[in-house]
């Protein structure tokens, strides 16, 4: 389980998310930033997969208290979403190409990856569990949860919008206002309700 100098930096990461988020659904709801509208759900979501993936599972990875082997999981796992970070900014701000379907390819290699991290460490997952263990294991399922839902929005999103991701006029977030988004962002708050409170649980176990 994190140690406590982990938990407080999270906390900490976690209030500069909030603020961060609030800035940037300003700049698409009220300046009209490239990209479209983003509704309270598809925000709150977007929130919680930056902090979960870049920033819980990197510091995690870092953590001596987890267990080791999903320590290298995580820390590959983390490796690998920084990279396509850095690439699918480029690819929407930059170049202006960017396309769902890489982000499914990625987040299918992502799933690939924490499955085969799993069974690499198997010998310590199939013998007697503690506390550390079953809190590892509990964590490492949360992630391949949340790659799996993020692999559903992508292409109902891609669907919706008819592939129109990309050049200046591209649309890469689900409004509140139009009918097309509108199953879209139920599933995003329906599930975000789970989501969010398996991940509070979690860091909240962590604490005891």
């Amino acid at each position: 389980m994190p140690s406590p100098h982990t938990r407080a930096l999270l906390a900490i990461l976690a209030a500069v998310c909030i603020v961060a988020a609030a800035g940037f659904r300003h700049a698409q709801n009220v300046k009209g930033s490239r990209g479209g509208r983003i509704s309270g759900p598809k925000l709150a979501w977007l929130f919680y997969a930056v902090f979960l993936w870049f920033l819980v599972c990197p510091l995690v990875a870092l953590d001596v208290a987890v267990p080791e082997e999903a320590r290298g999981v995580l820390g590959a796992f983390a490796a690998f979403m920084w990279l396509r970070g850095v690439a699918e900014l480029y690819l929407l701000y930059g170049v202006k190409r960017w396309r769902p379907p890489y982000g499914v390819a990625h987040d299918v290699a992502c799933i690939a990856l924490v499955l085969g991290g799993l069974f690499w460490g198997r010998a310590r997952w199939l013998g007697v569990l503690g506390p550390e263990d079953l809190w590892a294991l509990a964590f490492l399922g949360l992630v391949l949860v949340s790659l799996f839902v993020e692999v559903a929005y992508a292409a109902l999103f891609f669907h919706a919008v008819e592939g129109r991701t990309t050049g200046e006029d591209g649309i890469w977030f689900a409004d509140e206002e139009q009918a097309r988004f509108r199953r879209i962002n139920r599933l995003t708050l329906a599930l975000n309700v789970p989501l969010y409170a398996g991940l509070a649980g979690l860091l909240a176990v962590g604490a005891w």
